[in-house]
């Protein structure tokens, strides 16, 4: 507790930013996440109840992962324990563990162990808590970044239970502000009508689903104006080097803007997809949602009927990494001319939501003996991989066999059209099913 009396007190001098003084202390104040923590769910009821587990917070930055991890330590009678991988190293764990060994020894005290943005742990260092983990020694809770499958390793994993966190909407992040602003103890206490409205909502747009930054730009914003009576979106320009204030007042603007963007380039239009590609950038919007756009249009709307599509939108990406602005805006024009031109396919888009739905509805379908694993004696002898036949033995390279479960054999999920390359591939699936069909 001497640690949180001491950060109270730090507050009070006014030393600590506002986005640190305004972390809600209880889960009711979290704002934004209410999939993982609304009333009745699994985090919520683990919280309220003490049985808290270890778990991996995976999230955009900004959303909350620290502060929901704080929200556990206030709310558990845990010994909490908060280190950064980027600062600490395995002689820090093992500390960690000696003393939340002796704690449970001494005073029957579970440790919670938060380890902020712990992908940046190598294999060793990840692997130093697993037994402790298991055990029930510490309590894990990972914050992260980035995908968890790929950058935790799969036995620390296998041992947490792994929340996906949203990036924050601008309508949690208005609320925040207004809390802040108006907060008379921990934020500024100033009457909400100091900022004008569209101001408010401009710094939320401008926050990109990040709450410290948002919080960041209200704290500049007051402490730059704070001789003003009422701070307007202009006067915002001067302080916060954010795109969505050179966007119009609702914030409609940006949103027709990519709308006639994605719909130039779907149209087929290249010259009206760069004329809205070009205001885009002209009116500050960030490039990299501009390249996140069109790689993502490179597989809805372009799909198989050329899979250079892609390689282009993610080549442009690279590109302007190297180049920056503003050589590398030619790169962005070029994949728009490109995604514009290119044949038009969503026929893998229409495929994958009909597969999520088919998974959904039909639930755990077993793997075929045949395409199984025959890993052990055992498994050849239940029949694992008997009958299954190597498709390379065949001519064509193609084995006329099922693969997909017993009950869902014969189903067809992916439909190639006429256009570019895809014509191609359904000329090669159509002549696989006859094959398949007559044998």
């Amino acid at each position: 507790m001497d640690l949180f009396d001491s950060q109270a007190d730090q507050q009070m001098a006014g030393a600590v930013p506002l986005a640190d003084r305004m972390r809600p202390k209880k889960l009711d104040q979290l704002t934004g996440q209410d999939h993982l923590i609304g009333p009745g769910s699994l985090l919520q009821k683990a919280i309220q109840d003490d049985r808290v587990f270890s778990m991996i917070l995976w999230g955009p930055p900004g959303c909350g992962k620290t502060t929901l991890a704080n929200i556990i330590a206030h709310e558990t009678k845990c010994a909490f324990v908060k280190i950064s991988a980027v600062l600490a190293g395995v002689k820090d764990i093992r500390e960690i563990i000696d003393t939340a060994r002796e704690k449970r020894s001494l005073f029957k005290k579970r440790t919670l162990l938060f380890v902020d943005e712990i992908h940046r742990f190598n294999k060793s260092q990840q692997d130093a808590f697993l037994h402790h983990v298991e055990t029930g020694l510490i309590t894990l809770v990972g914050a992260t970044t980035e995908n968890p499958s790929f950058e935790v390793i799969p036995a620390l994993v296998s041992r947490c239970r792994v929340f996906a966190l949203k990036g924050l909407e601008p309508s949690h992040i208005r609320q925040i502000l207004v809390r802040a602003l108006s907060d008379k103890t921990h934020g500024l206490g100033w009457d909400k009508e100091r900022f004008e409205a569209d101001a408010l909502d401009c710094m939320a747009r401008a926050a990109d689903g990040d709450a410290r930054i948002a919080l960041a730009s209200l704290e500049t914003a007051a402490l730059h104006f704070q001789d003003k009576s009422v701070i307007s979106v202009k006067d915002l320009e001067a302080v916060v080097d954010k795109k969505a204030l050179l966007y119009d007042k609702a914030g409609e603007e940006h949103f027709n803007l990519i709308s006639a963007f994605i719909k130039s380039m779907r149209g087929s239009d290249p010259d009206a997809a760069i004329y809205w590609l070009a205001r885009m950038l002209t009116a500050g919007d960030d490039p990299y949602y501009l390249i996140r756009r069109m790689v993502r249009f490179a597989t809805e709307d372009v799909g198989m009927a050329d899979p250079g599509a892609l390689t282009m939108a993610l080549n442009a990406g690279e590109s302007f990494r190297l180049l920056g602005r503003p050589e590398g805006d030619g790169s962005l024009f070029q994949a728009a001319v490109y995604l514009a031109t290119a044949p038009k396919s969503n026929a893998v888009y229409a495929a994958q939501k009909k597969v999520n739905d088919l998974v959904h509805t039909s639930g755990y379908q077993p793997v075929p003996l045949h395409i199984r694993n025959p890993a052990t004696k055992l498994m050849k002898e239940m029949g694992y991989g008997k009958g299954y036949q190597y498709a390379h033995d065949h001519p064509g390279g193609y084995a006329p066999q099922s693969y997909l479960p017993d009950s869902l054999d014969g189903q067809r999920l992916y439909f190639p059209t006429d256009r570019g390359y895809e014509k191609t591939v359904k000329q090669r699936l159509e002549a696989w099913l006859t094959l398949r069909n007559n044998s």
